[in-house]
């Protein structure tokens, strides 16, 4: 019998704040009456400001950002377009899957799991294509199964460089709500999100924002779609209403998560989550281990991918954390398993938690037969994060 708290740190779901959770304690309620389209639109309007822009359309779907990452696709292309994308983690790779399971050809470009997406091949391949036959770059943000950040910025300068008209796709489920996101200042066309990671909800809503050159691109896009119709979708967001019955109570718990986000404030939601991944990442290294990410520069504020010692099966070192205790680490996915577990530090969480996370890291490697110095990662994380005061508390208002 386990006692005490179930500690998650996990790259998402991640944790729901109890005031998120009590604002979803609703009855159910008709989605058809009016006083629904003012909660809806208040969601809408609130992922705005957390999205970076001004000038997008967004619609929400029942689902997961899966079923959002299949949306943008279907919506804006056509059987056989041609799309770019990058392949260096779990996520980026089962994207191409999905496009080319929709009938689309992709253009991969394979490199390095703890690599972020080439800007400068991914230049090159569009300046190449002199015929402008590729339709949309993809770009995977933030890869959740190596704890990689890739540089949306640059692959846009890549392509109006190369004077260039793709799409702009950007997967941002693990980043929208934790990173900088700067949708319209990046010119991405369509961003996606889901309410189970940085937004602190349950998972069960696919969020997908698209720009107006996006929104063109529905007029000519000839792929079959129903249930992701994002015209009807946007049709009936407009009218205060969805498609169809809609999860009602996770649109309130958003609402409360939005309502901690503008309280907090973005810019210190994000140097929150950069210092705890720094915190973190010091830790990691001062056991003696190496993170995935090739490089400091790229390595994600919202998950770490750790990998164990030759000798010492990452498994077991999850399962030790699991079982004695209550402690759940993420998994290394792909290539990585049994190789590397992860550390997801993002949503509702503080330096405590981290320490909390270190701490019973070290002691799972060591069950599982690494040497590390018992201590040594925490009394790492606790010099970063003693010298790097947080932002001040913050209060939500009671309901």
């Amino acid at each position: 019998m386990q006692t005490g708290t179930a500690h998650l740190f996990i790259p998402g779901p991640t944790n729901v704040p109890a005031d998120v959770q009590r604002a979803m304690i609703v009855p159910m309620q008709d989605h058809r009456a009016p006083d629904f389209g003012g909660l809806l639109d208040d969601v809408r309007k609130g992922l705005k400001p957390v999205f970076g822009t001004r000038t997008a359309e967004i619609a929400l779907f029942p689902g997961s950002g899966t079923a959002a990452w299949e949306a943008a696709i279907a919506n804006t292309l056509s059987p056989g377009d041609k799309v770019l994308i990058a392949r260096h983690g779990q996520f980026s790779m089962l994207w191409a899957q999905m496009a080319q399971a929709l009938g689309l050809r992709v253009e991969a470009i394979d490199v390095a799991w703890g690599a972020p997406s080439p800007v400068r091949e991914i230049e090159r391949r569009l300046g190449a294509d002199k015929y402008d036959e590729i339709k949309a770059v993809f770009v995977t943000h933030n890869e959740t199964a190596t704890g990689v950040t890739s540089d949306v910025a640059g692959v846009r300068h890549a392509l109006d460089t190369c004077f260039h008209d793709a799409l702009l796709f950007v997967d941002g489920v693990s980043s929208i709500g934790s990173i900088p996101f700067e949708m319209d200042a990046w010119g991405v066309d369509l961003a996606i999100a889901g309410t189970q990671k940085g937004l602190m909800c349950p998972a069960g809503m696919g969020i997908l924002a698209a720009s107006p050159k996006a929104q063109e691109a529905m007029e000519t896009s000839t792929m079959a779609r129903s249930f992701l119709d994002l015209r009807a979708m946007l049709g009936a967001h407009e009218a205060g209403s969805f498609c169809f019955t809609p999860p009602a109570q996770l649109l309130h718990g958003l609402c409360a998560a939005l309502a901690r986000l503008q309280a907090e404030g973005l810019g210190n939601v994000f140097a929150r989550h950069r210092r705890l991944a720094e915190g973190v990442r010091a830790g990691i290294a001062a056991m003696g281990l190496e993170i995935v990410a090739e490089h400091p520069s790229f390595a994600s504020d919202t998950v770490t991918a750790i990998r164990t010692p030759r000798d010492v099966d990452a498994r077991e070192v999850i399962e030790i954390a699991r079982t004695r205790y209550n402690t759940q680490f993420g998994a290394g996915l792909g290539p990585l398993a049994g190789q590397a577990f992860r550390i997801g530090h993002l949503g509702d969480l503080n330096e405590g938690m981290c320490l909390t996370a270190l701490g019973i890291a070290e002691l799972s490697l060591k069950a599982a037969g690494a040497r590390v110095e018992l201590g040594a990662g925490l009394a790492a994380a606790q010099t970063v994060f003693a010298a790097s005061a947080p932002a001040p508390a913050f209060a939500i208002a009671a309901e």
